[in-house]
């Protein structure tokens, strides 16, 4: 009745489980839709009393955060079934980054540093054969000499495109700050060529060369001697402005994707700092904002430089967690010309 690789399957996962969880193991290997499911419990041995085939026993739960489980997940004493619950890395690429404890931050430095594998490109200026795209006038000439009618075509060849990180790691971003430099330290090593990043505070410092370090703990510690304002005042309109017309005008910003991490808050004329963004929009390809409050309920772009700046970046994404980042990567590789 069942195959050779599905009786095999029924006994190794009985060896893991063991004999009392038997119907359960019998239901997932050896049935492979409803109508095995019918004719599976009709060869084994009558329902008891409950109207179970077999004594049903709940596997116990695994969970690293079973302090924090809510009452209704929990398994309780004669609750048929198998429990379903969320890995421990799933659960935490959803927690915030501001609350994690030292081990926490430990496993979300493993993910983020699997996160950042943007693939950001543009099209470049040479041409490659596609199925789509332009036609290609020349070999579809040569095409037509040689035999019937056809239509050849062809598209710019995909080329990296730079993308550049601006950290706040003022007091009010210090929560994040560290997490967002390991981001970025796996991102610079991941496409090093292609990705600058400068930590904004009430000066701007440029933290590339510390970031390339092939370890990320010696690497934070080299950014962290070079930033001389590390969790101090915040300067969003000099920073900023200071960026567009030295690195950024020197070629940085140029046809770049560039990313501003911070909470938007700014000491000085708002004003100042929406001209800075218009400058940078007019020079970069995208201007994406994370803001680690953007992702929580009810929340709305208050703050005087986040308002500001708003009518100049193309997208305003959150960034309070690993799968907030997560979704920031997939923003970074979305094509345009």
């Amino acid at each position: 009745m069942y195959s050779l690789d599905r009786r095999l399957a029924f006994l190794s996962a009985l060896d893991v489980v063991g004999p009392e969880h038997a119907y359960w193991v019998g239901r997932l290997t050896l049935c492979g839709s409803p109508e095995d499911i019918a004719a599976y419990d009709a060869v084994r041995r009558e329902p008891d009393a409950k109207g179970t085939p077999w004594p049903v026993k709940r596997l116990p739960e695994r969970s690293l955060f079973r302090a924090t489980m809510p009452p209704e997940a929990r398994a309780e004493e004669g609750d048929p079934g198998l429990a379903v619950r969320a890995s421990a890395a799933e659960v935490l690429r959803h927690r915030d980054l501001a609350t994690l404890s030292t081990v926490e931050r430990a496993e979300a430095a493993r993910l983020l540093a699997m996160t950042a594998r943007v693939q950001a490109m543009r099209a470049g200026r040479r041409y490659t054969k596609s199925s789509r795209g332009i036609v290609d006038r020349r070999r579809t000439v040569r095409a037509l000499l040689r035999g019937p009618d056809v239509l050849l075509r062809k598209e710019r060849r995909p080329r990296p495109r730079r993308v550049v990180l601006l950290v706040d790691v003022s007091g009010s971003m210090s929560p994040y700050a560290d997490a967002l430099l390991r981001f970025a330290h796996a991102l610079v090593r991941h496409r090093p060529r292609w990705t600058a990043v400068y930590a904004l505070g009430t000066r701007l410092t440029p933290v590339t060369a510390a970031l390339r370090t092939r370890d990320a703990e010696t690497a934070l510690r080299l950014a962290g001697q070079a930033i001389p304002d590390w969790r101090g005042g915040t300067r969003l309109a000099d920073t900023v402005s200071r960026f567009v017309r030295g690195d950024g005008h020197r070629g940085a910003a140029r046809r770049a994707i560039v990313v501003i991490f911070s909470d938007g808050w700014e000491t000085g004329d708002p004003a100042r700092l929406a001209d800075a963004a218009a400058h940078l929009r007019r020079l970069a390809a995208r201007v994406v904002w994370v803001s680690p409050h953007a992702g929580r309920p009810g929340f709305t772009p208050s703050a005087g430089g986040l308002a500001a700046v708003l009518p100049h970046v193309d997208a305003l994404v959150a960034g309070h967690t690993v799968a907030a980042l997560e979704e920031l990567v997939r923003e970074l590789e979305v094509r345009r010309a």
